[in-house]
Order: structure tokens, then sequence, then C-alpha cells
């Protein structure tokens, strides 16, 4: 930060006093809440101490929100509720900004604060009750009343600097002023009397220990900020003809009586502090000439009615006050015009305009163009101090946007050095502008942690202090002493001097001689020059003695006056030690007080965040309770669910069993029936008697032949081998993961699959499948007749998105061995034969009949008499 913010003209090294940017202050924030206008209406804000309010969200608010209830405490250096008066806000935050500014130290003071929350009255008050800036001016003049400095002895210049004229100099300006017209608002005139009551605060608050070796004047200037221009409220310019007019609503008017000069610019003096050129800027020597001022540009500032507000400020307003000050000589008599010497502090008055929600007073046109710029401007401010408070916080080097906003840019100066900066925040308590106060509140808590350097004390000019006294009392004693000699007092003349005018010196008698006799004439003129010269010695001698006596007289009051200054000094130095320690006790408070403010603070945060973590945990107790009991009804539901889908499946299993118990059942009764009729024509071959039968004929010999061929084929052991005979697979060209488990049996039907160049693998893996691009699976399983079914599962294979391999089937084979007379021995129970049948077979003879009951008997058994066919078959999976 730079050392030097103070608007000052440049020192000479040997007098300027180095700050210490290791000392800093906060900026002090006070809240100021408003009255309400009707007793019964819904409020937000709440007093909870003098230092802490409570903001709580109103029901229109929780309704809107599905009774969500905020409720949020905000702490400040001190808040006033409705009750305090305008005067102990004074006291509070603008009353030591004014004695810094008396010591040569800058100040800077605004009020914050929505549409209609009581800025303007806290800054200006009303009538029978002044606000802050009637009693700053009164304080000011109160303390410096008896050491003012004829008008134009202080002049500023354009540089934002000031100088010290001559007493002739000034004497000439003044005269030069007054041969000029006097406009009708300077003239001689009664006080308003509005004004008069805005003024007459009757405090007679006052800085008791001013320095009375120095002189001061003051100077106040007025200027606007409006939609991001700075205008001059004080200038009194012709009007031009060739220029638009203007009113206070920012419209242009076609028969206006006065005009809004041209806007005015920022710019850096040698000391690195803003200022705005050109600004007028009057010297005054009273509170009603500067209150008056005031309300002269006042009645230019622009205003307009809206839906929050009927006098609505539609710019930022800022009153400056300059306290120019210089010492005076060693004799007390004449001011010092050593440059260096002289010191100009400034206490910056900002009434900034209300922030607001277009949405909720309709603005259109231009007042929606100027509520856009105040917002924006207000917007700039909040982000300046919030990059101010990260770049302290964190030690971070982040650009602070000041030239973003005429407002910011102005008074970086402040921010960026050294001076004092009070806030007082204005809320309206009623529930409508809940959202508006809480956004304000917000911005509060960070400016109160942005620091400012503490301004350095003034320097002194190295002269004897009480000089203008001294003198002064000298003179008195001086007069009194001669007035107990006789001396000359009040114009009257003393007994030497009233002897010497009765008696005077005796004439001179004629001391022409006409006769030569005469002896008369030289004794008479020797006797009167020698009362002449008798006299003249009696005068001489008493004035020695005068000035002996006057001689003696300044010894004892000088010694008096030493006697005097020793004593005081010693009375000083005792009073110094005093409160030197007291000054050290305070310290010690002091700090001990911000080490207790520091841990109830982190106290306080502490709390905050248990009692946040608190409702967090709370909340989410709420909603695990709230999943468990949810996930313990959706358990009961899909209980019920699966004791549902159990009983359903327990009785289509039940159903099924039943089926296959009664197919079972049914299979084993024609089987019981199959041996039943072979017992029966075993029997019957047993028992039957030999006998010679006719021949029959050849047509019965070839039916009985070719019914030999088809129930008993030729017997195994005199059969030719039976040569193995492989199926080629439809994918030979194809490379296959050939997967047989070795659980399966051999059936050894004549035809097998064989796939060339497969990868034979009993159990599935990985390897093989990234090797190959088909999968072939064997699996075996009982038919319900009781043989052995082969399924020959084909599927492709194709690499995941993971790095792995999937196998998605396409088609089944399936290869099964069945016995030809087993099936028509099972189909004949269900069909009873037909009678041509059973006549075919009476011719049939024992031997015949025997050999093919035999067979049948060995083909129950799966003995050698079965044919074994390989049956492909194909389906979609």
């Amino acid at each position: 930060m730079k050392a030097a913010a103070r608007t000052k003209t440049p020192r000479k090294h040997a007098f300027k006093k180095a700050s210490n940017n290791s000392l800093k202050d906060p900026v002090g924030v006070y809240c100021r809440v408003r009255p309400v206008g009707v007793s019964n209406q819904e409020c937000c804000i709440e007093v909870i101490s003098s230092t802490t309010v409570q903001v709580h969200s109103p029901d229109g608010y929780r309704i809107a929100r599905n009774g969500e209830y905020k409720e949020v405490q905000y702490s400040f250096k001190e808040v006033f509720s409705t009750s305090i008066s305008q005067k102990h806000v004074f006291d509070v935050v603008a009353k030591p900004l004014v004695e810094d500014l008396i010591r040569g130290k800058n100040g800077l003071l605004f009020t914050y604060g929505v549409t209609g929350s009581g800025k303007t009255h806290t800054m200006t008050g009303s009538p029978g009750e002044g606000g802050l800036l009637p009693r700053c001016l009164d304080m000011i003049f109160n303390s410096i009343a008896p050491f003012q400095a004829k008008r134009y002895v202080f002049k500023l210049d354009d540089k934002n600097g000031v100088e010290v004229q001559c007493e002739v100099d000034a004497l000439l300006e003044r005269q030069k002023r007054e041969a000029l017209p006097v406009p009708k608002t300077l003239g001689k005139r009664q006080v308003d009397p509005e004004i008069a009551d805005m003024i007459n605060v009757q405090d007679n608050c006052r800085l008791e220990d001013v320095d009375e070796d120095s002189v001061y004047s003051v100077f106040v200037s007025y200027i606007e900020i409006y939609n991001n221009y700075i205008y001059d409220l004080l200038d009194e310019s012709p009007l031009d003809p060739t220029k638009p007019k203007w009113n206070n609503c920012g419209t242009p008017l076609r028969n206006a009586d006065f005009t809004f000069p041209q806007s005015k610019i920022l710019r850096e003096d040698q000391n690195h502090n803003m200022y705005v050129a050109g600004c007028t800027e009057v010297e005054v020597k009273s509170t009603e000439e500067a209150f008056e001022v005031f309300w002269r540009g006042q009645k230019k500032r622009r205003i307009a009615h809206t839906q929050l507000n009927r006098e609505s400020s539609r710019s930022h307003s800022v009153f400056l006050i300059k306290l120019a000050q210089a010492p005076l000589n060693a004799d007390g008599d004449n001011v010092l015009q050593e440059k260096e010497l002289i010191s100009l502090s400034q206490l910056s008055l900002v009434d900034l305009a209300g922030s607001e929600r277009t949405n909720r007073t309709k603005a259109e046109g231009n007042r929606l163009r100027e509520a856009g710029n105040i917002n924006q401007s207000l917007m700039t401010l909040r982000t300046c101090i919030e990059a101010l408070r990260e770049n302290q916080t964190y030690g971070t080097n982040k650009m602070v946007p000041y030239r973003d906003s005429k407002l910011t840019h102005l008074f970086k100066n402040y921010f960026d050095g050294e001076g004092k900066v009070r806030m007082i925040v204005c809320v309206n308590p009623k529930a409508e502008d809940y959202d508006e106060s809480l956004q304000v509140m917000r911005f509060a808590e960070i400016t109160q942690e942005v620091e400012v350097a503490r301004p350095a004390d003034k320097p002194l000019c190295g002269l004897t202090p009480g000089r203008r006294f001294k003198n002064e009392a000298f003179r008195e004693e001086l007069s009194r002493q001669l007035e107990i000699r006789g001396g000359p007092v009040d114009g009257d003349r003393g007994p030497l001097v009233r002897e010497l005018l009765l008696q005077n010196f005796p004439p001179v008698p004629s001391c022409e001689l006409l006769d030569i006799n005469d002896d008369q004439t030289l004794p008479r003129l020797i006797e009167v020059l020698e009362k002449r010269h008798h006299i003249r010695q009696n005068l001489s001698e008493e004035f020695a003695k005068n000035v002996l006596c006057v001689k003696n007289m300044l010894q004892e009051l000088d010694a008096s006056i030493v006697s005097k200054e020793n004593f005081a000094q010693v009375k000083i130095a005792e009073r110094e030690k005093i409160i030197t320690g007291q000054k050290t006790e305070i310290e010690r408070l002091e700090k001990k007080a911000r080490t207790l403010e520091y841990k109830i603070d982190i106290l306080e945060k502490t709390t905050a965040i248990y009692e946040e973590e608190k409702r967090n945990l709370q909340q989410e107790l709420e909603s695990k309770s709230q999943k468990l009991q949810r996930q313990v009804s959706d358990k009961r539901r899909l209980e019920a669910r699966l004791q549902g889908m159990v009983t359903e499946t327990t009785m289509k299993w039940e159903k099924e069993c039943e089926r296959r118990v009664a197919a079972k059942q049914l299979e084993m009764q024609n089987k019981l029936w199959v041996k039943d009729e072979k017992l029966k024509q075993l029997k019957a071959i047993v028992t039957e008697p030999k006998s010679n039968k006719p021949e029959r004929p050849s047509r019965e010999k070839d039916r009985e032949k070719a019914l030999q061929r088809s129930l008993s084929p030729p017997p195994v052991p005199n059969a030719p081998p039976v040569r193995l005979r492989h199926r080629r697979s439809r994918s030979a060209g194809e490379r296959w993961v050939d997967h047989k488990p070795p659980s399966n049996i051999q059936t050894e039907t004549v035809m097998q699959p064989q796939v060339p160049h497969a990868i034979m693998v009993t159990s599935a893996n990985e390897k093989a499948l990234a090797k190959c691009d088909k999968y072939m699976l064997t699996h075996q399983e009982l038919a319900s007749d009781g043989e052995i079914e082969t399924k020959l599962i084909k599927g492709d294979v194709f690499k995941t998105r993971g790095g792995g391999q999937a196998v998605q089937f396409t088609e089944i084979e399936t290869l099964k061995q069945e016995s030809p007379t087993g099936r028509k021995r099972r189909s004949s129970p269900s069909s009873p034969r037909p009678p041509e049948e059973a006549s075919e077979s009476e011719w049939t003879d024992v031997e015949t009949r025997c050999s093919v009951a035999v067979e049948m008997k060995a083909g129950s058994h799966l003995g050698p008499g079965y044919q074994h066919h390989a049956q492909p078959k194909r389906r979609k999976p």
C-alpha cells in the first residue's frame, strides 16, 4: 500500500513523518434500523443486542420456498435501533472523524443501503433533527471559530494543493471580490427557516485541544456521480444555448432556467491522490454559510419518483470538507508562508444511491438506465472490497478494479493509503426488502474484514507553543502595570506629563539690551535659564527612574513568566507521565479486549460451524432414516412378491412332477405290456406242440422273409465290422474351439462331428478363445425314452470392450440313437392291431416267433440287436 494518502501539499523530507503501514484498523461498519411505517407491518430484521441483528425469512418467502426457514445473525461495531437519536449516531460515528480532520487527518464516511432505508435522512436530517452533515459543520466551526483566518488568506490551487497569501494580496482580493456583482443566491438574504431548523443542533460540540498557534480556513465542494459521470453541483457557469437542457430526472426540457454543467474528470496529484479537476470550492466562515452552499447544490441533485420511494436519489452525492491550516510566526501575529508547513485535510461525506431491483421498481427508459448504472457502481464497490479482503487475508497481489467506476476511483486513496473509513448500513426491516437487505448485510460483513492504514500524527512546526496567548497576556500585563504606576492607560496621561503641561518651561524673557546700564535683563535671563535647566534635569532623572522601573517590571514579568513556564512544564511533564501510563494501560486493555474479541469471534464462528454441522447431521440422519424406512418397505414388498413367486413356482413344479409321474407311469405300463406280450408268446411257443404244417405258397414265404429282414437284422458276430464315418462341418475353413467335458460317453454312432485344426479343451478358457473365432460345446443328456441324446451347441467368439472374450450361441445340432423296433413295439399298445395283421401273423411258425421274441428281449437291454444311427437336428437357440 502507499504510505501517503492525505490530501496535502508536499512537505520537505525533514518534516515528513513516514507512515507505519503495520498499524492498521479495520473499516468501521455500523448498522441503523429504520422505524416501520405501520405498527402491524411484518418485519424481517430484529435487533438482538447493541452489536447484533438477526435476519429471518418472512412468511411469503417461506411459502414460496416450501416452508424453508432461514435465520442469520450479523455483527457490527454498533447497531442503532429505531429509538436512537441523530446526536448519538453523530457522537459514535462522525465525531472522531471531525476530530481527526482538525488534527490534519483524512476521513471517509458513507451511507449504504437499499432504496428507502433512511440514508439521506441519516446524512442530511430533517427540520428539528439535523443529520451527520450539519452536525459535522457545527462542530468544526465551534472548534476553530477563534482561530479562523481572514477570507482569501488561504487560496486553493487547481492541483489539489493550497498556498498562503500575504495580508496585502488577501486584502486586494477581498476588495476585488467585493467589487464584483453578487449573485442572487449569494446576496444578503434571510436564512431559510427549514435550513435554520436543520442546522440549529444546539449541541455546542467542540474539540478542546485545538492548536491555538495556527489559523484555519474551511472550503466545501459538492459533486454528484450520475450514470458514472461526475457533475459539479455548485457550478454557476452561464447557460450555453447550444447544449441541451435537462431537468432533475435526466429528461430534456424546452423552457429551463438552469442546466447541469459539463461533466468533470478525475486527476491524480503529485502525491498520487485523486481529486476532481475544475471543481468549485467555496470558502465558508460559518455553519449557516456552509449549509446554505450545500442546500444550493442539493436542489440540483437528480431525484425522481419510483415505486419504492417518492424522492429517490438517482446519483451518488459527495460533500467534501477541506480544512486548511498553517502555523503563526514567533510573534503570533502573521501566518507563516512556508509551503511545507501548510496542512490540508479532507472529510468526505458520501450519500450513496440505493440499490434496487428493476422488477420491483417497474423502471423503464431513463429510470431503468439510471438503476442499471447505480447497481453497476455498487457492484464495482463490492468487487473492490472483496479483492482488498482477499489480498489482505491470503497475501495475494490481486488487482483491485478501482477504475471500473468513478465512485471507487475517487476514493481509492482511502483504501490504498491512510485514513479512517466509516460506513453506516441503513436497513428497512419490512418483509418486502428481505432479499435486498440480505445482500446488504453480506456486503457489510465482508467490508468489516478490510483493514486501512492508521493515519500518521501531524508533525509540529518546531516553534514555541502558545505564542498567540503569550503575546496577548504580555500586552495585558504591561497595560496593568502601567496603570498601577500611573502610566498611560486607555488614552489617559500620567502625573508627570500633566505637571509638564501645567507648569511648562518658564518663558524666556527678552534678551534685547537697549541701555548700556541695564543690569536686570541679563540676571533675569540667567535665572530663567537656570530654572529651565533645573526642570530639564528633573525631567531627565524622572525619565531615567521610569525607564529603570519599566525595566524592572519587564524583568519581574519575564521571571514570573519563566517560573510559570517552568511550573507549567513540570506539571505538563507530570501529566504526560500520567497520560503515558494511562495510554499504556489503555493499550494493554485494548489489546486484551481485541484478544477477547478475537477469541469471542473464533468461538462464535466455531459455534456457527458446529451448529451448521449439527443441522447437516440432523438432515443427513433424517434422510437416512427416510431411506431406511423406504428400504424396509421395499424389502417387505420384495418378500411378499418373492413369497408369491415361491408359491407359484411350487405349484408349477408340483404340476410338472405330477405330469412327469403320469408320463412315467404310462411308459412303464407300456413296457410291462410289451413284456407281458413277449412272455405270452414265449409261453405259447413253449407249450404249443410240434406238428407238420403244409408248405405255404411262395407269396407267403416272401412276406415272411421281408418281415424277418425288417424285424431281425443278421447276427452281430457274422456281420462285417462297421467303419465309422465322420461328417464334415459346414465351417471347416474357420478356427474352432472344441469343448468336450470329460464326463461325456462315447456313443460310437456312425456319423461323428469332426472339425479340422480345432483346439480340443475340456473346460472353456480365455487363452483358447483368443485364438479362435468359433466355439462348439458337446453336451449329453438322457432323453425321455431312456436314450442318450448328444447336442452340439455352436457359437461365435468376439472381443469385448474390456479386452476379454465373449461367446454368442447361434445354433444347436442334436445327435440321438434310437431303436426302430422299440419304437414300433411302443407304438403297438396305443393303437390296436388291425385284423388283417392279426390274420397274417397266424402263419408265423414257432421258430420265427421265438427268434423275434428273443431279439426283442435283447433289445430291451440295449444289446447288440440295436442299430445306431446319427440323426442330426438343427435349431436356432
